[in-house]
C-alpha cells in the first residue's frame, strides 16, 4: 500500500507540466502586447514627447523582464519539479539550464521582481506630475519591501549553503 501511495504521489508531479506549458501562452500574450505597443508608438514617433517615448521604452523593458522571468520559471520549474529537458548538446541549449536548483531559482525570481519593480518605479518617477504623492510613497515602500525581501532571501540562502 505504501509503495502504491509513493508512486502515485511521485507521479503527481506531472500535474505541474500543463501549468508550465500554460506559462508559454502568457509569454505569447506578452509578445503580442510588446509588438502592439511598438506598432502604437511608431506612427507617432515624430510627434511624441521624449518623456512619453521613455515611458513606452520602460514599459517594453518591463515586458521583456517579465518574459525572461517566465522563461526562467517555466524551464527551471519543469526541470526541478517534473522532468529533465532532453535537449541535445548540438542544439540551442540555455547555459543556465540544469544549473538552477529551487533555491537559486527563488533568488533569481526575487532579483527579477526587484528589477521589474525598479523599472515600474522609474516609470512612476518619470510621470510624477500625474501621480499623487501618497501613491508615490506607497510605490516606494512596496519597492523597498521587495529589495529587502530579496536581500534577506539571498542572505539566508548564503548562510544555509555555508553550513
Amino acid at each position: 500500500m505504501e509503495r502504491i501511495f509513493e508512486k502515485l504521489m511521485y507521479s503527481s508531479r506531472w500535474i505541474m507540466a500543463p501549468i508550465y506549458l500554460g506559462l508559454s501562452l502568457i509569454l505569447l500574450a506578452l509578445g503580442i502586447k510588446f509588438f502592439q505597443e511598438i506598432l502604437h508608438v511608431l506612427p507617432n514617433i515624430l510627434t511624441i514627447r521624449e518623456v512619453d517615448l521613455v515611458l513606452v521604452t520602460l514599459s517594453l523593458i518591463d515586458i521583456a523582464l517579465v518574459g525572461g522571468l517566465i522563461v526562467m520559471v517555466m524551464f527551471s520549474g519543469y526541470e526541478n519539479f517534473v522532468s529533465r529537458l532532453d535537449v541535445g548538446e548540438g542544439e540551442d541549449k540555455l547555459g543556465w539550464l540544469g544549473k538552477l536548483d529551487a533555491g537559486s531559482l527563488k533568488n533569481k525570481v526575487a532579483a527579477s521582481i526587484v528589477a521589474i519593480s525598479s523599472i515600474h518605479l522609474l516609470k512612476v518617477f518619470m510621470n510624477t506630475e500625474n501621480i499623487p504623492n501618497d501613491k508615490i510613497k506607497w510605490y516606494l515602500l512596496i519597492h523597498v519591501t521587495f529589495v529587502l525581501s530579496a536581500f534577506a532571501m539571498g542572505y539566508l540562502d548564503k548562510i544555509t549553503k555555508g553550513k
